[in-house]
């Protein structure tokens, strides 16, 4: 398979949205603070970890469960369970952790046919720490997903969706980097639009340069961050002024700001929804994974930018409401409400 394809072999869009992301096994438990304190772990936050800490951590680590992730993967699980035909990228190791992801993600209707890798680096995985007041504390060994090379992505099926979805996340190792470049290219051959997600300010703070060339050179169509990032990313302390700074080079632009609620910046012009009621907030883990599965998919049906903005909260909020970073409820009933 090669990026290159003349317009008569392009096939008609048979996909909603396919995702390249870290193919991830989060590992949950319940923490206090003096735990994340005792192992010199920045609350709240997300560090990469390599094997031996990531060993070390899982041995001292309260009583655990461990639950598919991958930021791009819960997306698409948000995106299927509102009806959306979906397809993920991402690689994972041939042992028990690749498999219990592969089964998890088949499960969900989601088109997954990367190939395994094989050898001693195992499949990724996420340590979260979840505090009682509901913040999370992410150790991610990237392990198998951050091999991901150029000729496992399968460029025909990029070019059978509506919409390319990146990870920024796996922006930072090179091998991936290459392949989603390519990925890039596949898609905006094809005509299709190209979604990214910043993921976080330190992949931002590595890869800034990268990320603005590809917003100047029209190759982002929708973009999502959170406040934080969106202001890292154009080095703005102010958040009005960094989404200006974006807002006439990438048609929709979209920022969350936690208890704030939500802008798009769609065409240039504002548009504001608060966050959604949450009678308990339990893990924060996998929020703005599914405002993006919300907003999207609202998206793909021409829905409005107010509704757009209202289904990705609802998703956030079922998600913050129960461990894990996949949708418990069934979201297409909570769709059918929020639009009744």
């Amino acid at each position: 398979m090669t990026a290159s394809s003349t317009p008569q072999e392009i096939p008609a869009a048979t996909l909603d949205i396919v995702a390249i992301g870290n193919a991830i096994v989060d590992v949950l438990a319940r923490s206090e603070d003096a735990f994340l304190a005792q192992h010199a772990l920045t609350k709240g936050g997300m560090q990469l970890i390599d094997a031996a800490m990531a060993e070390t951590l899982y041995a001292d680590m309260p009583q655990a469960k461990e639950i598919s992730g991958g930021s791009a993967a819960n997306t698409l699980a948000g995106l299927a369970a509102l009806g959306k035909k979906c397809g993920f990228i991402g690689q994972v190791n041939d042992d028990q952790l690749g498999a219990v992801f592969a089964h998890d993600i088949h499960a969900l209707g989601i088109r997954f046919d990367t190939p395994v890798m094989h050898g001693q680096v195992p499949t990724a995985r996420c340590l979260i720490l979840v505090t009682p007041d509901a913040q999370r504390t992410m150790n991610t060994f990237l392990g198998a997903s951050q091999f991901l090379p150029e000729a496992a992505v399968d460029f025909d099926l990029i070019r059978s969706a509506k919409i390319l979805y990146l990870e920024g996340y796996l922006w930072d190792p090179e091998q991936p980097r290459a392949a989603m470049r390519a990925a890039i290219d596949a898609a905006r051959g094809a005509g299709r639009k190209v979604a990214f997600t910043l993921s976080d300010n330190f992949v931002i703070d590595r890869h800034r340069g990268d990320f603005i060339d590809l917003i100047d050179q029209g190759m982002i169509d929708i973009l999502f961050s959170n406040e934080g990032e969106i202001q890292s990313l154009a080095q703005i302390d102010d958040f009005d002024k960094a989404l200006s700074r974006f807002a006439d080079k990438v048609p929709v632009l979209v920022s969350t700001r936690s208890e704030k609620g939500a802008v798009a910046m769609v065409d240039g012009v504002r548009h504001e929804a608060p966050a959604a009621t949450v009678a308990q907030i339990v893990d924060t883990t996998g929020a703005g994974d599914l405002f993006a599965a919300g907003f999207l998919a609202a998206h793909i049906d021409g829905r409005s930018v107010e509704d757009a903005l209202a289904l990705g909260a609802a998703a956030a909020a079922e998600v913050i409401s129960h461990w894990g970073a996949r949708p418990e409820a069934d979201l297409g009933v909570i769709r059918d409400a929020l639009f009744a």
